[in-house]
């Protein structure tokens, strides 16, 4: 780690009172030296990917991180605070702060280094040594692990830095150990991606060989792959050693990983998996008891995951099935979330399975309007009358494709919401409660009450303690049986038709809306479509949208507040596309370039566009894009404007009702949200030292999603 930081690197003194100055003053030191080559983009590289997810841990450390283009080589900077900076850890300000950059395309061996020095806070006395260090050469040998001459130093003392990815702390405990159980399997381990064989083997009691130790296999991960992954995966195996329990860890790091052997897999007694991003090939640790945390939770409570899933080893609890990585509800439902949290992964889950179904329904039935006209919907079954040289024979068949697609939004909901709950067996009795919500009229809440209710009874039903016979069959026969059942007599017999008249009732009220609260409607919705750029809170009022307009004949009422989120939705990035062009100085070349891009995406209605503005700069940019949504949405109210479509921007203004004056909503939100943003960061003070540009546009440059892989 020699290359890594020097005594340049080192500030004692840290004065910056907020994570962001911090960063900055760290930063600087970086480019002083000429090892990062753009501070705004680094800067805002780093403050995208804090956006992810805080860097502050319990111990009083602060970590921000990030792989970013504009660093040359990998640097470590390091600031001791006085009085200590928020980065967001429970317990409270941290006082050691570690600022690390890696290149883009950062090398194997360096990124170990990196791990390394992550496993390195976790142990108390290298954290202790820092804080009574006197001066910046010192605190810089002591991060690089320099010998020294006198007796060995536990804490401190890690191997010279080489591409081997053992700790301090892992070298320490007993290094000439041998593994008992997978004494093989040193050559899986033996990469920047996969535990220590030291730290795997953490019953070092000389144990009997007929008494073996509880063993647990772990996989940690985090956005970046270079802290929390590795701080994790020596915490777990931290506490491991202190329980006598055996802990082999894999961290899937930014370095790539090296799979544990399948053997040591296989005589595992259980699974811990502490991450923030899916596990890859998550099957491998199907059907064993398994804890599934965030990676924080892997670093804060270590003995309270291996105490769990001892628990639920005791108890016979294990996985049903394997779950396929990377599918959007990967990690919904974590045991370390609030109910709340849950309850929005869940239903985020179903909207967003349900989408591309509006999309294309909606698309299609509009086109359909616009081939055959607005009778269209009253054509015979294309099945039975079909003239290929007919225009409105091919409206006909546009609309009829789309309501057909239009058909499947409720089940679509319902499933995928009970498959966020429960997985694959969930989807079963979350479909067939959709399809009942359907037929008996309870519509869209229907879907919503359906989806959770089946994933709730999958759910209870895989508590349940089934002899193993039995287990081969459960999700394939029993689950989808028993569930489906229980999901149906429901929804026909017991809550079914109390929910249809809410929906009923919910249906009349929108139907009934005129004048000034049609107006604040559009209002209301705009401030949603805008407050978090395509998150929660937009997908709310977009579905509020899309299922006003899910039947073959919805009410000139849904067809308005479909235009007025639409028109909203689009704002955002349009406004500030605006706004980069007419005060180019307020802006980084980045974000002038994201602004050409943000045209594009702003016309097409993907309001995210406007996330790499709002990235560092969430005060200006959301208030401002707030503003414009209200705007647009009261102004598309008021005129009346209405849209068939779900989607599709100005691309679909032919299908809009009164289009021009829908277009001109559209220009005067815009309007607004450019003129409030280049206001709002006009006013802000620039800090001495500071460029008029650094003060007014510290926006995450192109607020990367590389940076979090």
């Amino acid at each position: 780690m020699s290359d890594m930081i020097t005594a340049d690197l080192v500030d004692l003194d840290l004065s910056a009172d907020t994570k962001e100055a911090a960063a900055r003053a760290l930063a600087e030191r970086m480019v002083a030296l000429g090892r990062v080559t753009d501070l705004d983009g680094f800067l805002a590289d780093v403050a995208a990917r804090e956006a992810q997810m805080p860097t502050g841990l319990d111990g009083g450390i602060g970590i921000p991180h990030c792989r970013s283009e504009h660093v040359t080589e990998p640097t470590l900077a390091f600031g001791r605070s006085a009085n200590g900076i928020d980065f967001g850890a429970a317990d409270g300000p941290a006082d050691l702060i570690f600022l690390i950059a890696a290149p883009a395309g950062a090398d194997d061996a360096h990124l170990t280094i990196l791990s390394s020095l992550a496993r390195q806070l976790m142990n108390t006395e290298f954290t202790d040594a820092l804080r009574a260090v006197g001066d910046a050469a010192a605190a810089a040998s002591l991060i690089r692990g320099d010998e020294p001459d006198e007796t060995e130093a536990p804490a401190t003392a890690e191997a010279p830095a080489a591409a081997d990815p053992e700790t301090p702390a892992a070298a320490d405990a007993q290094a000439p150990a041998e593994t008992p159980a997978e004494a093989g399997s040193e050559d899986t381990v033996a990469s920047a991606g996969a535990a220590s064989p030291a730290a795997a083997t953490v019953t070092d009691d000389t144990a009997p060989a007929a008494e073996q130790p509880f063993r647990i296999v772990a996989v940690t991960s985090c956005p970046t792959g270079i802290a929390h992954t590795y701080m994790a995966a020596e915490s777990l195996e931290n506490a491991g050693r202190e329980a006598g329990v055996e802990v082999t860890v894999e961290p899937q790091g930014s370095a790539g990983f090296t799979r544990l052997d399948p053997a040591v897999i296989a005589a595992a007694d259980a699974v811990i998996f502490a991450h923030d991003v899916p596990v890859r090939e998550k099957e491998r640790f199907a059907g064993k008891p398994t804890v599934d945390v965030g990676v924080k939770a892997g670093i804060n409570r270590p003995a309270e995951l291996i105490t769990e899933v001892r628990e639920k080893a005791a108890r016979g609890e294990t996985t049903a099935a394997a779950r396929p990585g990377g599918t959007p509800v990967e990690r919904a439902g974590e045991p370390g979330e609030g109910y709340g949290t849950k309850l929005r992964k869940w239903l985020m889950s179903g909207v967003s399975y349900m989408v591309p179904f509006v999309a294309a329904g909606g698309l299609l039935i509009a086109l359909g309007f616009a081939l055959g006209g607005w009778e269209i919907d009253k054509a015979k079954p294309v099945i039975d009358h079909f003239d290929w040289g007919q225009v409105d024979s091919w409206g006909a068949l546009m609309f009829q494709i789309g309501a057909a697609a239009f058909g499947f939004l409720v089940p679509v909901l319902a499933g995928y919401i009970a498959y966020g709950m429960a997985d694959r067996p969930g989807l079963v009795p979350g479909f067939v409660g959709g399809a009942i919500s359907v037929s008996i009229g309870a519509g869209f809440l229907g879907g919503l009450v359906a989806g959770l209710i089946a994933g709730g009874v999958v759910l209870a039903i895989q508590r349940i303690n089934v002899p193993p016979v039995l287990r081969g069959i459960m999700p394939v026969v029993v689950i989808p049986l028993i569930s489906s059942a229980v999901v149906g007599f429901l929804m026909f017999v017991v809550i079914g038709k109390p929910i249809a008249e809410v929906q009923k009732g919910m249906t009349n009220w929108l139907n009934g809306l005129s004048g000034a609260n049609a107006i604040l409607l559009g209002a209301l919705l705009g401030l949603m479509m805008c407050f978090d750029l395509g998150g929660p809170v937009n997908k709310v009022a977009y579905t509020f949208a899309t299922s006003g307009i899910s039947t073959a004949d919805p009410s000139s009422s849904a067809m308005k507040v479909m235009a007025a989120v639409m028109a909203a939705g689009m704002v955002p990035p349009l406004g500030l596309a605006l706004a980069t062009f007419l005060r180019k100085k307020l802006f980084t070349q980045a974000e002038r370039e994201n602004g050409k891009a943000a045209v594009v995406l702003g016309a097409s209605f993907i309001t995210e566009g406007a996330i790499p503005f709002a990235a560092a700069d969430p005060l200006r940019v959301i208030p401002a894009s707030m503003a414009g949504g209200a705007v647009t949405g009261a102004l598309t109210m008021a005129f009346g404007s209405t849209l068939r479509a779900p989607h599709g921007g100005v691309w679909v203004t032919l299908l809009i009702g009164r289009p021009l004056l829908y277009l001109l909503a559209i220009a005067v939100g815009t309007a607004v949200t450019a003129g409030l943003v280049l206001l709002l960061k006009s006013m802000r003070k620039a800090a001495p030292g500071t460029s008029v540009q650094e003060a007014a546009a510290p926006t995450a440059a192109e607020a990367k999603q590389p940076v979090a892989a």
